[in-house]
């Protein structure tokens, strides 16, 4: 869980302006990045843990409380090899990056077969204030941790970019990114997870999750089961 939370992150940190070699600008830019309702990005896995897998990116609805607009921000990974039961589903209600995001708000999760889950708001308070689980603050950190590398031509099943390629100095994870791209991400690499490149990329996209979620139960303050 750990290595998809990061990745995730890795998706959402990229930077706005794509030239831009002043890391503290770039660092801003990747706070007040603004997400499109709609927006998806789809990549593939080559070696590691996740060898033949899939991920989705996706802006896939959008809801206003107490004047501040929050969108629904989808990661679904897919292991073809086992079928139905090999896709996972998280999606967070959010608002923004940075500093002056106002954290998570709302967690549906779903994995394979089973019923989609809300998460008790209990454990979603948790995510917003215990260290490492804030999206936000782990958006800026990991911003400022990774180092520029340089401008870099790539070719990926999408296409051929011009990117920034990205380094991390200490998990020896990196990425290069083009903010042409949904989530600015085009080829990232790890060293439990292989290649993930991107495979496609549009707009329009709809929740993955069609059913209406269950609350989450077998948590501390969840609601006893029904």
């Amino acid at each position: 869980m750990s290595h998809l939370r990061f990745l995730a992150l890795a998706a959402l940190i990229m930077p706005v302006a794509a030239q831009a070699q002043d890391k503290q600008k770039l660092c801003q830019e990747v706070q007040d990045r603004a997400f499109t309702q709609g927006q998806w990005a789809s990549y593939k896995f080559t070696g590691g843990q996740l060898d033949g897998g899939t991920m989705r990116m996706a802006v896939v609805g959008q809801e206003t409380h107490e004047g501040t607009p929050f969108y629904w921000v989808e990661m679904m990974m897919g292991d073809p090899k086992r079928g139905a039961e090999g896709r996972w589903i998280m999606q967070s209600l959010v608002s923004a990056l940075g500093p002056n995001a106002k954290g998570v708000r709302s967690v549906v999760m779903k994995q394979g077969t089973q019923p989609a889950m809300r998460m008790p708001q209990q454990m979603v308070q948790m995510m917003n204030t215990s260290k490492g689980m804030d999206i936000s603050r782990e958006v800026a950190q990991q911003c400022q941790e990774m180092t520029i590398v340089g401008n870099e031509d790539v070719t990926v099943p999408a296409g051929h970019f011009q990117t920034i390629h990205m380094r991390h100095p200490s998990n020896g994870m990196e990425v290069w990114v083009q903010t042409s791209v949904n989530f600015a991400m085009v080829k990232t690499t790890t060293k439990d997870m292989g290649t993930i490149e991107l495979t496609a990329q549009g707009s329009g996209a709809k929740s993955s999750i069609t059913e209406t979620p269950r609350e989450m139960t077998g948590f501390p303050g969840a609601p006893p089961p029904r």
